[in-house]
């Protein structure tokens, strides 16, 4: 049997931050990883680098059913907090160039390692070992149960017993690295409520007939302006052979819901209307199939040009067909059938109902002792680095208390 003061559940960006914090206070911690690595969504993430926060992150970049559920972290541990740990520990980092565009504002702040994600795995690690924290790897949780004095674990490794017991395992993203429904699983045990998990941050597909008109374009990118829902983006498209992708995309996907349309704007810069009429007059002879390359990828005008079915000399544009035209550039409607799933996707929207937990500790509201930090909580980011900030925001709360 293994005691320790506090037992964490999950080696990634969440975990290790709260077993760092718990050990710096003289908690006797012991952290426990199903899987054979630690942090290894900080290592494969951003091609390496890791993109481990947001200079703008604010609770206005999440979503949640508890919108203000991470208000209360964010004002005790947010970004500058972490970059100042980056600096103290010679981590070297930058900024992503972005093109600064109306409404591109979400592709701001972005930050990235200058040398490798495994620096901050590496100082996660260190920060815990450090302070007599002992990590199990390849370790899997049979069962929890509930104890007069804490939790007791059995395992593959063993009993294991701990004063307090913290969920940082995550949600459903990418399963080839271990993802799994552990902690919703554990929630449920205990009586939390689970809002419906789906991925987000995630690639959208089309249906076979869709992709007729589409299959042409894999590989072509515009720059546009998404909306689905709420969400509003602007940022890069791609068409690939399974239906759109591109940072616009990802962000809109936590917005979009089944059965419901996705508008895009392919020339957000640009009145088409306006463009098309100067062009009836100034170019009456061409044909549109030469004037739209000019403002679209040649694949993207060809489309365009099959899905209205207008193709003729300028001149004879009327105004209802460069309308018809407008719309198909600058409103285009199109219904995903659905997204590639939590293979692909960056994040898991939904998960532990934060209406059954502690914003100020993280502690189950009916369970003492049990905690749940991360992204096992119905607390989900935009993309650009915001996830990890709530990985070390919730992580640094709840260390502080456990």
């Amino acid at each position: 049997m293994r005691q320790s003061d506090v037992i964490v559940i999950g080696a990634g960006a969440a975990g290790m931050m709260c077993a760092w914090e718990a050990a710096k206070r003289g908690r006797s911690v012991i952290v426990i990883e199903h899987t054979r690595k630690l942090g290894e969504k900080i290592r494969i993430s951003g091609g390496g680098r890791c993109n481990f926060t947001n200079l703008y992150s604010s609770p206005d970049n999440f979503l949640s059913q508890n919108p203000h559920f991470c208000k209360s972290a964010f004002s005790r541990y947010d970004q500058h907090d972490f970059i100042a740990l980056m600096e103290q520990h010679g981590i070297g980092y930058h900024e992503k160039p972005y093109e600064e565009k109306a409404g591109n504002e979400s592709a701001r702040g972005q930050l990235f390692c200058d040398n490798s994600a495994v620096d901050i795995v590496d100082m996660l690690r260190f920060g815990v070992e450090n302070n007599e924290g002992k990590f199990f790897i390849e370790t899997k949780v049979k069962s929890v149960e509930k104890t007069d004095d804490g939790f007791l674990l059995k395992t593959n490794k063993g009993d294991f017993k701990g004063e307090s017991l913290v969920i940082a395992s995550g949600g459903l993203s990418i399963p080839k690295i271990g993802a799994s429904n552990f902690g919703y699983e554990l929630a449920k045990q205990f009586g939390l409520n689970i809002i419906p998990p789906r991925a987000a941050l995630v690639p959208l597909t089309f249906d076979d007939a869709l992709l007729q008109s589409t299959k042409d374009l894999s590989g072509v990118a515009v720059d546009a302006s998404v909306r689905s829902g709420d969400g509003v983006f602007r940022e890069g498209l791609l068409f690939t052979h399974r239906g759109l992708s591109g940072p616009s995309i990802l962000q809109v996907s936590s917005y979009w819901k089944d059965g419901k349309a996705v508008s895009i704007d392919m020339q957000p810069d640009l009145d088409v209307i306006t463009y098309l009429k100067d062009a009836r007059q100034g170019r009456a002879k061409q044909m549109l199939r030469n004037v739209l390359p000019d403002i679209l990828p040649a694949r993207v005008a060809q489309m365009v040009i099959e899905q209205t079915g207008i193709d003729e000399r300028m001149a004879d544009l009327s105004d209802k067909k460069i309308e018809a035209l407008s719309t198909a550039i600058k409103d285009w409607h199109v219904k995903p059938n659905g997204t590639e799933g939590y293979r692909t996707a960056e994040v898991t929207l939904g998960g532990v109902d934060t209406r059954d937990v502690s914003s100020k500790t993280f502690e189950a509201n009916t369970v003492p002792g049990l905690y749940f930090i991360g992204e096992v909580l119905d607390v989900t980011g935009h993309l650009g680095g915001h996830n990890f900030q709530w990985a070390w925001s919730s992580g640094w709360c709840a260390g502080q208390v456990v």
